[in-house]
């Protein structure tokens, strides 16, 4: 059951897969949504979508914003901070993943992609806009991960298995694909690791945020394995890739084996983690869409794995990933 008051929103990732799907539910619930877009394209698009949904287009703001791109984050966060307006609830749901390619593609900035979009760009914005959380009466962060973070999981015991390490990577300012283990890159492996940043970055906040005695929920949570029909959105790498490949284990997983599950239903287990009345539960808590059977999920609260509970590989991600934001945006703005 879900709680109808008119909410404050902001969410990366919501102009296409799981999270335009939420943010549909939503605009047709009368909730305030400010989506970061990455192209101006994609931002009208949405936006036509969305005040279609909604009716009022006062309620629906669109902001592009790249996440391969920390300084145009940072300018993002900026607007928003002079804006002052706040939100009720923040979701950092937007993501790539690269498998099919052999090697890493860096931003502008020399990091490796797949962690800057799915990690350091979502840690910055948590840096510069949880004042704007904090200012509401009933804040809630709420932030997209998978269980293959955890290497005991089905798609975790698939290849590598998500590690970090001792965070070599980030120290040596040379590499930043979160890979301690091997001298070539795995786009897999990169993706697994960028999901276990996502909570050891949820359970950082929620310490910080405890420490100060304000507390709210804050929420990591795994959907399942979704495969749209669609060309674009998640998979549009690995399709460009490996277009036959993808073809057939799409159809295996979601067709055969009924082992994915639906965009639409992905989308609205979203809407009910950023709106949900039974999610008001402070403190940090960990929520995933598991396969019970073919055909059938069930969404919980379960465990994560051992290394995304690890305090000190906590702190240590928060405090190198935000020494590299500083550096980043340091030398941009010279």
């Amino acid at each position: 059951m879900q709680n109808n008051d008119d909410r404050r929103i902001l969410i990366t990732g919501g102009s296409s897969g799981i999270g335009l799907e939420a943010c549909k539910s939503l605009a047709k619930d009368g909730h305030s949504l400010t989506l970061l877009c990455r192209t101006k394209g994609r931002c009208d698009q949405t936006k036509d979508i969305l005040i279609g949904l909604s009716g009022n287009s006062k309620k629906i703001q669109v902001l592009i914003t790249d996440h391969k791109d920390l300084d145009n984050v940072e300018n993002g966060c900026k607007q928003l901070i002079e804006e002052n307006e706040y939100f009720d609830t923040i979701v950092l749901n937007a993501g790539i993943q690269n498998v099919g390619i052999r090697q890493p593609r860096f931003t502008k900035q020399g990091i490796e992609e797949t962690f800057c979009v799915n990690h350091l760009a979502h840690q910055l914005i948590i840096m510069r806009l949880l004042p704007l959380l904090q200012k509401s009466n009933r804040p809630r962060l709420v932030i997209t991960s998978s269980e293959v973070h955890n290497p005991s999981s089905g798609g975790g015991r698939v290849g590598r298995p998500a590690a970090l390490g001792n965070l070599e990577g980030l120290r040596r300012s040379s590499s930043f694909n979160m890979i301690n283990d091997q001298d070539t890159f795995d786009a897999d492996k990169a993706y697994k690791d960028s999901k276990l940043c996502n909570i050891l970055m949820a359970q950082k906040v929620a310490s910080k945020l405890k420490k100060i005695e304000q507390e709210f929920p804050v929420i990591a949570w795994s959907p399942g394995l979704v495969i749209p029909r669609s060309s674009g959105g998640f998979f549009r790498t690995s399709r460009k890739q490996n277009p036959l490949g993808l073809s057939l284990f799409s159809f295996v997983a979601r067709d055969l084996l009924r082992i994915t599950e639906s965009l639409p239903k992905a989308g609205s287990l979203l809407a009910e983690l950023i709106n949900g009345a039974q999610y008001e539960q402070k403190g940090f808590f960990y929520v995933s869409n598991q396969l019970i059977r073919p055909g059938l999920h069930q969404f919980q609260q379960t465990n994560v794995s051992h290394d995304a509970a690890d305090d000190e590989i906590s702190n240590d991600l928060w405090e190198l990933s935000e020494a590299l934001i500083n550096q980043v945006l340091s030398t941009q703005s010279i």
